[in-house]
Protein backbone atom coordinates (compact mmCIF):
# COMPACT_ATOMS: atom_id res chain seq x y z
CA UNK A 1 0.00 0.00 0.00
CA UNK A 2 1.45 3.43 -1.34
CA UNK A 3 0.87 6.85 0.08
CA UNK A 4 2.24 8.79 2.83
CA UNK A 5 4.54 7.03 5.97
CA UNK A 6 3.70 6.85 9.48
CA UNK A 7 5.86 9.16 12.02
CA UNK A 8 8.62 8.09 13.68
CA UNK A 9 8.18 6.22 16.51
CA UNK A 10 4.72 5.23 15.11
CA UNK A 11 2.80 2.79 17.32
CA UNK A 12 0.31 1.34 14.33
CA UNK A 13 1.30 -1.28 11.71
CA UNK A 14 2.09 0.61 9.01
CA UNK A 15 -0.34 -0.47 6.62
CA UNK A 16 -2.92 0.07 9.03
CA UNK A 17 -1.71 3.79 9.95
CA UNK A 18 -2.25 4.44 6.72
CA UNK A 19 -5.89 2.74 6.26
CA UNK A 20 -6.47 5.08 9.20
CA UNK A 21 -5.44 8.03 7.87
CA UNK A 22 -7.04 8.54 5.26
CA UNK A 23 -10.11 8.76 7.32
CA UNK A 24 -11.35 12.21 9.14
CA UNK A 25 -10.53 12.24 13.00
CA UNK A 26 -11.78 14.93 15.18
CA UNK A 27 -8.58 17.13 17.02
CA UNK A 28 -10.02 19.64 19.73
CA UNK A 29 -13.20 21.88 19.88
CA UNK A 30 -13.97 24.38 17.70
CA UNK A 31 -13.91 27.01 20.47
CA UNK A 32 -10.89 26.05 21.75
CA UNK A 33 -8.60 27.07 18.95
CA UNK A 34 -8.25 30.40 18.29
CA UNK A 35 -5.07 32.25 17.12
CA UNK A 36 -2.77 30.94 19.59
CA UNK A 37 -1.01 27.42 18.72
CA UNK A 38 -2.50 24.72 20.08
CA UNK A 39 -0.87 21.01 20.30
CA UNK A 40 -2.71 17.81 19.09
CA UNK A 41 -1.57 14.49 18.54
CA UNK A 42 -3.41 12.38 15.80
CA UNK A 43 -2.23 8.82 14.67
CA UNK A 44 1.04 9.50 16.78
CA UNK A 45 1.85 12.44 14.29
CA UNK A 46 2.10 15.89 16.34
CA UNK A 47 0.08 18.86 14.89
CA UNK A 48 -0.56 22.16 15.88
CA UNK A 49 -3.86 23.99 15.26
CA UNK A 50 -4.09 27.57 14.87
CA UNK A 51 -6.77 29.79 13.37
CA UNK A 52 -5.99 32.62 10.83
CA UNK A 53 -9.01 34.93 9.38
CA UNK A 54 -11.38 32.45 10.94
CA UNK A 55 -9.87 29.49 9.01
CA UNK A 56 -8.19 26.51 11.09
CA UNK A 57 -4.57 25.25 10.03
CA UNK A 58 -3.67 21.33 10.95
CA UNK A 59 0.01 21.47 10.17
CA UNK A 60 3.11 19.27 11.10
CA UNK A 61 4.46 20.78 14.64
CA UNK A 62 7.68 21.14 13.79
CA UNK A 63 9.86 24.62 12.14
CA UNK A 64 10.86 23.80 8.93
CA UNK A 65 13.98 25.65 9.63
CA UNK A 66 15.68 24.18 12.44
CA UNK A 67 12.79 21.73 14.20
CA UNK A 68 11.56 23.36 17.15
CA UNK A 69 7.66 22.59 18.02
CA UNK A 70 5.68 25.61 16.95
CA UNK A 71 3.53 24.89 20.07
CA UNK A 72 6.08 26.52 22.05
CA UNK A 73 5.53 29.69 19.75
CA UNK A 74 3.23 32.78 20.04
CA UNK A 75 0.88 34.61 17.80
CA UNK A 76 0.57 37.81 15.98
CA UNK A 77 -2.78 39.12 13.57
CA UNK A 78 -0.77 37.11 10.70
CA UNK A 79 0.03 33.78 11.79
CA UNK A 80 2.01 32.14 14.41
CA UNK A 81 5.48 32.77 15.39
CA UNK A 82 8.42 30.01 15.91
CA UNK A 83 10.24 30.92 19.32
CA UNK A 84 13.77 30.19 18.09
CA UNK A 85 14.20 33.00 14.98
CA UNK A 86 10.92 34.58 14.94
CA UNK A 87 9.73 32.56 11.47
CA UNK A 88 5.97 33.45 10.85
CA UNK A 89 3.59 30.86 9.60
CA UNK A 90 0.50 31.77 7.96
CA UNK A 91 -3.04 30.62 5.66
CA UNK A 92 -2.87 27.16 5.17
CA UNK A 93 0.79 27.28 7.13
CA UNK A 94 2.80 29.22 4.41
CA UNK A 95 5.83 30.47 6.12
CA UNK A 96 5.21 34.77 5.63
CA UNK A 97 8.11 36.30 7.38
CA UNK A 98 12.34 35.64 7.58
CA UNK A 99 13.14 38.36 10.52
CA UNK A 100 16.51 37.40 9.83
CA UNK A 101 16.38 38.33 5.79
CA UNK A 102 13.03 40.49 5.42
CA UNK A 103 13.60 40.90 1.56
CA UNK A 104 14.34 37.47 1.28
CA UNK A 105 11.46 36.01 -1.49
CA UNK A 106 10.49 32.56 1.42
CA UNK A 107 11.47 29.31 0.10
CA UNK A 108 8.76 26.45 -0.69
CA UNK A 109 10.61 24.27 1.66
CA UNK A 110 9.70 26.75 4.72
CA UNK A 111 6.20 26.38 4.59
CA UNK A 112 4.49 23.97 7.07
CA UNK A 113 3.24 20.46 6.33
CA UNK A 114 -0.16 21.51 6.43
CA UNK A 115 -3.08 18.74 6.48
CA UNK A 116 -6.80 18.32 5.65
CA UNK A 117 -8.93 20.39 8.23
CA UNK A 118 -12.85 21.15 8.24
CA UNK A 119 -14.84 22.07 10.94
CA UNK A 120 -18.38 20.18 11.70
CA UNK A 121 -20.21 19.11 14.97
CA UNK A 122 -18.53 22.22 17.07
CA UNK A 123 -15.05 19.86 16.41
CA UNK A 124 -12.38 20.06 14.26
CA UNK A 125 -11.58 16.97 12.27
CA UNK A 126 -8.45 16.08 10.03
CA UNK A 127 -7.18 13.57 7.60
CA UNK A 128 -4.12 12.83 7.54
CA UNK A 129 -3.62 11.19 3.52
CA UNK A 130 -6.81 11.95 2.14
CA UNK A 131 -7.20 9.19 -0.62
CA UNK A 132 -8.07 11.51 -3.76
CA UNK A 133 -9.96 8.59 -5.90
CA UNK A 134 -12.06 7.46 -2.60
CA UNK A 135 -12.39 10.51 -0.35
CA UNK A 136 -13.63 9.38 2.69
CA UNK A 137 -16.33 10.95 4.03
CA UNK A 138 -17.13 13.08 7.34
CA UNK A 139 -19.17 10.80 9.46
CA UNK A 140 -22.78 12.55 10.17
CA UNK A 141 -25.04 13.50 13.37
CA UNK A 142 -28.65 13.37 13.79
CA UNK A 143 -30.69 16.26 14.67
CA UNK A 144 -27.55 18.39 15.05
CA UNK A 145 -28.98 21.40 12.91
CA UNK A 146 -32.40 20.35 13.64
CA UNK A 147 -35.04 23.56 14.96
CA UNK A 148 -35.57 23.15 18.66
CA UNK A 149 -32.49 21.24 19.55
CA UNK A 150 -29.65 22.42 21.75
CA UNK A 151 -25.82 21.85 21.34
CA UNK A 152 -23.57 20.72 23.74
CA UNK A 153 -19.94 20.15 23.29
CA UNK A 154 -18.60 18.36 26.49
CA UNK A 155 -14.88 18.57 26.97
CA UNK A 156 -12.13 15.97 25.30
CA UNK A 157 -11.82 12.58 27.87
CA UNK A 158 -8.50 11.00 27.51
CA UNK A 159 -8.79 7.07 27.56
CA UNK A 160 -5.30 5.15 28.10
CA UNK A 161 -6.80 2.29 25.45
CA UNK A 162 -7.48 1.93 21.83
CA UNK A 163 -9.97 3.84 19.98
CA UNK A 164 -11.42 0.31 18.86
CA UNK A 165 -11.51 -0.91 22.34
CA UNK A 166 -13.60 2.32 23.60
CA UNK A 167 -16.12 2.62 20.48
CA UNK A 168 -16.97 -1.20 21.18
CA UNK A 169 -17.86 -0.73 24.37
CA UNK A 170 -19.73 2.41 23.20
CA UNK A 171 -22.13 0.03 21.22
CA UNK A 172 -22.30 -2.85 23.76
CA UNK A 173 -25.94 -2.93 25.61
CA UNK A 174 -25.24 -5.78 27.67
CA UNK A 175 -22.81 -4.11 30.27
CA UNK A 176 -25.59 -1.14 31.18
CA UNK A 177 -26.67 -3.01 34.59
CA UNK A 178 -23.26 -4.04 35.70
CA UNK A 179 -20.95 -0.85 34.94
CA UNK A 180 -23.72 2.27 34.85
CA UNK A 181 -25.95 1.88 37.80
CA UNK A 182 -25.02 4.63 39.37
CA UNK A 183 -26.22 6.93 36.60
CA UNK A 184 -28.59 5.83 34.68
CA UNK A 185 -29.27 1.60 34.50
CA UNK A 186 -31.37 -0.67 36.85
CA UNK A 187 -28.62 -3.68 38.22
CA UNK A 188 -31.98 -5.23 38.40
CA UNK A 189 -32.73 -4.97 34.70
CA UNK A 190 -30.39 -7.15 32.93
CA UNK A 191 -31.63 -9.04 29.97
CA UNK A 192 -31.25 -7.85 26.57
CA UNK A 193 -33.55 -8.09 24.09
CA UNK A 194 -32.68 -9.53 20.70
CA UNK A 195 -31.15 -7.04 18.30
CA UNK A 196 -29.87 -7.18 15.12
CA UNK A 197 -27.60 -4.76 13.09
CA UNK A 198 -28.11 -3.58 9.68
CA UNK A 199 -25.29 -3.04 7.36
CA UNK A 200 -24.94 0.64 5.70
CA UNK A 201 -22.71 2.20 3.31
CA UNK A 202 -21.05 3.71 6.25
CA UNK A 203 -21.10 0.84 8.44
CA UNK A 204 -24.01 -0.55 10.27
CA UNK A 205 -26.95 0.50 12.19
CA UNK A 206 -28.38 -0.81 15.53
CA UNK A 207 -32.35 -0.38 16.35
CA UNK A 208 -32.05 -1.78 20.33
CA UNK A 209 -35.75 -1.80 22.14
CA UNK A 210 -35.17 -2.13 26.00
CA UNK A 211 -36.96 -1.23 29.14
CA UNK A 212 -33.61 0.33 30.50
CA UNK A 213 -34.75 4.14 31.53
CA UNK A 214 -31.99 6.35 29.98
CA UNK A 215 -33.46 9.42 32.88
CA UNK A 216 -30.46 9.66 35.34
CA UNK A 217 -30.84 7.73 38.57
CA UNK A 218 -32.89 9.02 40.95
CA UNK A 219 -34.37 11.97 38.93
CA UNK A 220 -38.00 12.75 39.43
CA UNK A 221 -38.77 12.07 35.55
CA UNK A 222 -39.52 8.58 35.05
CA UNK A 223 -40.96 6.76 31.86
CA UNK A 224 -44.75 5.37 31.62
CA UNK A 225 -44.78 1.59 33.26
CA UNK A 226 -43.77 -0.71 30.46
CA UNK A 227 -42.48 2.13 28.26
CA UNK A 228 -40.06 0.60 25.94
CA UNK A 229 -36.92 2.94 25.47
CA UNK A 230 -35.98 2.79 21.69
CA UNK A 231 -31.85 3.49 21.42
CA UNK A 232 -30.46 4.31 17.48
CA UNK A 233 -26.72 3.37 17.02
CA UNK A 234 -25.23 4.55 13.37
CA UNK A 235 -21.59 3.26 13.73
CA UNK A 236 -19.60 5.30 11.14
CA UNK A 237 -16.45 3.15 10.23
CA UNK A 238 -13.44 2.89 11.56
CA UNK A 239 -14.12 4.91 15.39
CA UNK A 240 -17.19 7.81 15.47
CA UNK A 241 -20.74 6.64 16.40
CA UNK A 242 -23.96 8.38 17.14
CA UNK A 243 -26.48 7.24 19.50
CA UNK A 244 -29.71 8.52 19.39
CA UNK A 245 -32.35 7.96 22.51
CA UNK A 246 -36.27 8.04 21.66
CA UNK A 247 -37.77 9.47 25.21
CA UNK A 248 -41.17 9.56 26.15
CA UNK A 249 -43.08 12.14 23.79
CA UNK A 250 -41.27 13.74 20.84
CA UNK A 251 -38.06 14.20 23.60
CA UNK A 252 -34.61 13.01 21.71
CA UNK A 253 -31.37 12.90 22.65
CA UNK A 254 -28.45 12.44 20.32
CA UNK A 255 -25.00 11.76 21.58
CA UNK A 256 -21.51 11.55 19.10
CA UNK A 257 -18.69 9.06 20.68
CA UNK A 258 -16.18 10.18 18.55
CA UNK A 259 -12.89 8.22 19.66
CA UNK A 260 -9.96 9.83 18.07
CA UNK A 261 -6.60 7.40 18.31
CA UNK A 262 -3.97 9.63 19.47
CA UNK A 263 -2.05 6.44 19.22
CA UNK A 264 -2.59 2.56 19.48
CA UNK A 265 -2.83 2.47 23.03
CA UNK A 266 -4.34 6.23 24.14
CA UNK A 267 -7.70 7.56 22.71
CA UNK A 268 -8.89 11.41 23.58
CA UNK A 269 -12.82 10.98 23.32
CA UNK A 270 -15.16 13.94 21.81
CA UNK A 271 -18.66 13.82 22.60
CA UNK A 272 -21.25 16.39 20.92
CA UNK A 273 -24.63 16.50 22.00
CA UNK A 274 -27.96 17.26 20.33
CA UNK A 275 -31.39 17.44 22.38
CA UNK A 276 -34.76 18.93 22.07
CA UNK A 277 -35.75 18.93 25.67
CA UNK A 278 -34.39 20.24 29.42
CA UNK A 279 -33.07 22.99 27.84
CA UNK A 280 -32.94 24.81 30.57
CA UNK A 281 -30.27 23.40 32.27
CA UNK A 282 -26.93 24.42 32.18
CA UNK A 283 -24.17 22.80 29.41
CA UNK A 284 -21.72 22.34 32.29
CA UNK A 285 -24.30 20.03 34.36
CA UNK A 286 -24.48 17.68 30.87
CA UNK A 287 -20.62 17.90 30.44
CA UNK A 288 -20.56 16.84 34.23
CA UNK A 289 -23.70 13.71 33.78
CA UNK A 290 -21.52 13.05 30.28
CA UNK A 291 -18.00 12.30 32.02
CA UNK A 292 -19.82 10.46 34.95
CA UNK A 293 -20.74 8.25 32.37
CA UNK A 294 -17.55 7.81 30.49
CA UNK A 295 -15.59 7.30 33.85
CA UNK A 296 -17.65 4.53 34.68
CA UNK A 297 -16.52 2.91 31.30
CA UNK A 298 -12.73 3.62 31.80
CA UNK A 299 -11.54 0.92 34.09
CA UNK A 300 -13.19 -1.59 31.67
CA UNK A 301 -11.55 -0.17 28.63
CA UNK A 302 -8.00 0.50 30.22
CA UNK A 303 -7.87 -2.80 31.70
CA UNK A 304 -9.09 -5.25 28.45
CA UNK A 305 -6.82 -7.70 27.50
CA UNK A 306 -5.10 -7.97 24.43
CA UNK A 307 -4.90 -4.01 24.19
CA UNK A 308 -5.92 -4.14 20.44
CA UNK A 309 -9.33 -4.90 19.40
CA UNK A 310 -9.16 -9.04 17.61
CA UNK A 311 -10.98 -8.58 14.00
CA UNK A 312 -10.42 -12.77 14.54
CA UNK A 313 -13.21 -13.74 16.02
CA UNK A 314 -11.84 -17.18 17.18
CA UNK A 315 -9.91 -15.61 19.51
CA UNK A 316 -12.71 -14.68 22.03
CA UNK A 317 -15.44 -16.09 23.37
CA UNK A 318 -19.22 -14.23 22.34
CA UNK A 319 -22.35 -14.41 23.44
CA UNK A 320 -26.20 -12.81 21.79
CA UNK A 321 -25.80 -9.36 23.15
CA UNK A 322 -22.18 -8.61 21.40
CA UNK A 323 -24.09 -8.17 17.89
CA UNK A 324 -23.00 -5.42 17.88
CA UNK A 325 -19.66 -5.78 18.65
CA UNK A 326 -19.34 -9.19 15.87
CA UNK A 327 -20.37 -6.55 13.60
CA UNK A 328 -18.50 -4.15 14.51
CA UNK A 329 -14.84 -6.32 14.02
CA UNK A 330 -16.65 -7.72 10.47
CA UNK A 331 -17.10 -4.25 9.46
CA UNK A 332 -13.21 -3.10 10.50
CA UNK A 333 -12.19 -6.38 8.64
CA UNK A 334 -14.03 -5.88 4.98
CA UNK A 335 -12.07 -2.39 5.02
CA UNK A 336 -9.47 -4.02 5.38
CA UNK A 337 -7.34 -3.37 8.74
CA UNK A 338 -5.64 -6.22 10.57
CA UNK A 339 -3.57 -6.15 13.89
CA UNK A 340 -2.95 -2.22 14.06
CA UNK A 341 0.08 -2.47 16.88
CA UNK A 342 3.19 -2.68 16.02
CA UNK A 343 4.36 -5.48 18.56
Amino acid sequence: MSGPTPPAHCTFDPEDWLRLARHWHPVARSGDISSAPVKATLLDEQLVLYRIKGDVVAARDICPHRGVPLTLGFHDDEGIICPYHGLRFGENGRCNRIPSSPDQPVPAKLHLTSYAVTERFGLIWVCLAPDSEQPAKLPTMPHWDDSGFQQINCPGFDVAGFAGRQVEGFLDVAHFAWVHTDTFADAANQLVPAYNPVETDYGFSVDYWSTVSNFAAGSPQQAPDGFEWLRRFEMHLPFTTTLTIFFPGDARLTIMNAASPVSARQTRMFAPIARNFDLHIPPEEVHAFNLRVFEEDRLMVETQRPERLPLDLTLEAHIPADRSSVAYRRGLKRMGFGEFFLV
